[in-house]
């Protein structure tokens, strides 16, 4: 017989075991490249998918049904062509860019626009504290997936550093 050394969630108690393998398991087949999942995805040079697996991540599309709740984190895999990239951004808590296929140019960046650059190849990761301005650019000749995790369950939509983006930053959310 097992125990159970630590208590479940009160959302889970009762919950038989397999409901919870069943909506606790992603599987990459049954993901669908968000394309627009972030406002400035819509801008050459910015452009990019997010497949979803452990909550919304920063594009704030937290009632995909199709994602496995999220607690304390987000999961997501990036997608990401040669020549584009993301925005500089922050956030109120910490993301992490972890490099699974191919090379990805994350920078980190400060207020008088300083931009500091690090290439990540597979199995590499980086780390942006919060509040710190950072972003990325695939300037490689292949694709680049990588994983991308917020701390924080339900994270802000990203603060983008250019004024413009910031005012409009959830403009993807609305219909």
């Amino acid at each position: 017989m097992s125990a159970a050394r630590h208590p479940r969630p009160a959302n889970l108690v009762g919950v038989p075991i397999d409901e919870i393998a069943k909506r606790y398991t992603g599987r990459f087949k049954d993901k669908t490249a968000d394309w627009a999942a972030f406002e400035d995805a819509k801008i050459e040079g910015w452009k990019r998918a997010q497949h979803r697996f452990i909550g919304a991540g920063g594009s704030g599309k937290h009632d995909d049904p199709t994602v496995i709740p999220a607690g304390n984190f987000t999961l997501s895999i990036m997608y990401v062509e040669p020549g584009q990239g993301n925005a500089a951004h922050t956030h109120e808590v910490e993301e992490c860019f972890f490099v699974l296929k191919g090379h990805l140019d994350v920078f980190f960046e400060d207020e008088t626009g300083k931009r500091i650059y690090e290439r990540l190849g597979p199995w590499e990761c980086v780390s942006a504290p919060a509040g710190v301005i950072h972003g990325y650019d695939n300037r490689s000749l292949e694709p680049v997936y990588f994983q991308v995790m917020l701390g924080r369950g339900k994270p802000e939509t990203m603060g983008y550093a250019d004024d413009r983006l910031f005012q409009n930053r959830d403009g993807h959310l609305r219909k």
